[in-house]
């Protein structure tokens, strides 16, 4: 009977499992849809519910990846890379919006898979907040570069990252949909009275920073893809994780 129960319940969690992958992808994408939904409703409550919705995909995406059962071979290099990602981001502290974090989030998701390229970015925005400060905008950021980690997997899966020039132009788009994200999130926490003219003009202030985002990303990625790329899969057959 133990052994039934046991496995029943192995067989529960598996399912489970199965249900959370399925639901990370259309859970990540629906994202920036309710962020929409929500300024173009004018709710009350807007930046209350979207943080909400935003907490529930941290949650499924983390759930997901710890029912998987992740051996410690495979949490290190993640973990390795999410460190590397905080760090840079607090070493360039002192110039806006010219940070590492995304072009590691794009390596780490095209050579990990599509849950370690979350788990990196949404891990770098946590830890480097201990320096920059926790606060509502904290799971906007994991989610945004957990997004474009586990996007980047999904565009190396389909051989989309097989060229530099490629590589490259997909860290330019990048940093513009984490800039386009935070961009949301100011507008539905900070932007009273809420007018599309206001929002407007709220990107608008943005877009140069976003553009320098950009480029920072793009030299990066131009520096650390073919290094990191060669030293990963290493790791990756030397471990068997591939």
């Amino acid at each position: 009977m133990p052994d039934q129960i046991e496995s029943t319940s192995g067989e529960g969690l598996r399912g489970l499992s199965r249900l959370m992958r399925a639901l990370e992808l259309p859970a990540l994408l629906a994202m920036p849809i309710i962020l929409a939904l929500f300024l173009a409703s004018d709710i009350r409550a807007t930046a209350a519910l979207t943080l909400a919705c935003v907490l529930f995909v941290l949650a499924l995406m983390l759930g997901s990846l710890e029912l998987s059962r992740p051996a410690l071979r495979q949490v290190l290099p993640v973990v390795v890379c999410a460190a590397i990602a905080a760090a840079g981001r607090v070493i360039f502290a002192a110039f806006p919006d010219v940070k590492p974090v995304t072009a590691i989030c794009i390596v780490a998701g095209a050579m990990l898979g599509r849950q370690s390229g979350f788990a990196v970015g949404a891990l770098a925005a946590f830890a480097s907040n201990f320096f920059f400060g926790q606060g509502a905008w904290t799971p906007w950021q994991m989610y945004a570069w957990g997004l474009i980690g586990y996007l980047s997997a999904i565009l190396a899966e389909k051989g989309l990252l097989d060229s530099k020039v490629h590589v490259l132009a997909w860290g330019f788009v990048s940093a513009i949909i984490f800039g386009l994200i935070m961009d949301g999130m100011h507008i539905v926490g900070y932007v009273r009275p809420f007018t599309w003219q206001t929002s407007a003009a709220a990107l608008l202030a943005s877009l140069p920073l976003d553009c320098l985002h950009g480029a920072a990303t793009v030299a990066f990625l131009a520096l650390i893809w073919d290094p990191w790329c060669r030293q990963l899969k290493r790791v990756l057959a030397k471990y068997a994780l591939g």
